[in-house]
């Protein structure tokens, strides 16, 4: 080509050559329990009560820029002030906020192995360096290792998901404590699925000043559809905040459908006892088979090994979609699969022993 030759695309960021986006494969099978989502729609009256609020909306104006209500409303759950609470189009933008404030060229995250796989491409789009502690043998971070992290890369930002994903194990208190007191960067405890059985981290805000609590209304409030995320926090990250995010980021029908799930948060929770349940009659019954190793959850999901190579596609073959970390480090041989209704359940089991019986 002539060297004066028109360009028939620009080059996209060198740092992000061959970058694959993240999602987990969306196929039309009877049974998919692969993305974590809620199986249980909102409860009616949160349908009927946002449909009326949101005809009242006044859609040709720009929304408040600064989620007044919603945050007062997060707030309100957690004894905090608007001031110490974020809002963002889901737990990610949340996270690609913070990493855009606090990250950045010349500055490096702090990440678990194996760890929530949008995290460090999270971290690539905004332009920051990552280091990885790995997990031990139980696929647990102890105070020890995690301290040990600390100080050996001395990172800008350290995050951990707890109940880590895809693991469901939650990172202990200590442990946060530990990340927090050995540097001097800002510690983020990402939440998504806390409110399934783990201790929040939370409840150290007040004794440890550079932690950050992110949470999702995604799993709990079964609003993955909304698109809507939001962090706990000392009041001066929420003022950097303001600094990488756009214009009006966040929708006003978004806003009015996170405030009416806070009015309505017993509702819209209380699957959560049923999920439980749900999760530990697979875990028991997981935990029966001949090949199958699992393990413990505080999440809405279990991570299981098996002896053979090709349950996904088996399983698959059977019209039931879980999710493949078998290619992950340290994960060999592991799926996970979503908590679903207990039909689904009962389906997953099923096609899982069918499976099994079919590869000996």
């Amino acid at each position: 080509m002539s060297p004066h030759a028109p360009r028939r695309r620009v080059p996209v960021r060198t740092d992000l050559v061959g970058v694959e986006p993240y999602g987990a494969p969306q196929l039309d099978v009877p049974v998919r329990l692969n993305t974590n989502e809620t199986p249980f729609p909102p409860p009616a009256a949160f349908g009927e009560q946002l449909a009326k609020r949101v005809a009242s909306l006044e859609l040709h104006r720009y929304p408040d820029r600064r989620a007044w209500s919603l945050r007062t409303a997060l707030g309100g759950r957690f004894g905090l002030p608007a001031e110490r609470v974020w809002a963002a189009n889901g737990s990610n933008e949340v996270l690609l906020q913070l990493f855009q404030a606090y990250g950045g060229m010349g500055r490096t995250l702090l990440l678990c192995r194996p760890g929530y796989s949008a995290h460090p491409l999270i971290a690539r789009v905004a332009a920051t360096d990552h280091v990885e502690v790995e997990l031990d043998a139980g696929l647990r971070l102890s105070p020890a290792a995690a301290a040990g992290a600390v100080r050996a890369h001395r990172p800008d930002l350290v995050c951990v998901a707890s109940p880590n994903n895809p693991t469901g194990i939650p990172v202990s208190l200590d442990t946060v404590r530990a990340l927090h007191d050995a540097g001097d960067g800002l510690v983020v405890c990402d939440e998504a699925y806390v409110e399934f059985g783990a201790a929040s981290a939370a409840e150290l805000l007040d004794e440890l000043p550079r932690l950050v609590v992110c949470r999702t209304f995604s799993k709990a409030f079964r609003l993955a559809g909304v698109r809507l995320g939001y962090l706990l926090a000392h009041d001066w990250v929420v003022d950097d905040l303001r600094a990488v995010r756009l214009p009006y980021h966040l929708d006003a029908m978004t806003q009015e459908a996170g405030t009416l799930a806070c009015e309505l948060a017993g509702e819209m929770t209380a699957h959560i006892q049923a999920i439980v349940a749900e999760r530990e009659r697979v875990r028991a019954a997981l935990a029966d088979l001949d090949g199958v190793g699992v393990f413990d959850s505080a999440a809405n999901f279990l991570l299981f090994r098996t002896r053979v190579p090709a349950v996904w596609e088996a399983l698959l073959d059977r019209g039931v979609l879980v999710r493949d970390f078998s290619d992950r480090p340290g994960l060999a041989g592991c799926l996970r699969v979503t908590i679903g209704t207990p039909a689904e359940n009962d389906a997953f089991l099923t096609a899982l022993e069918d499976s099994l019986h079919a590869h000996p």
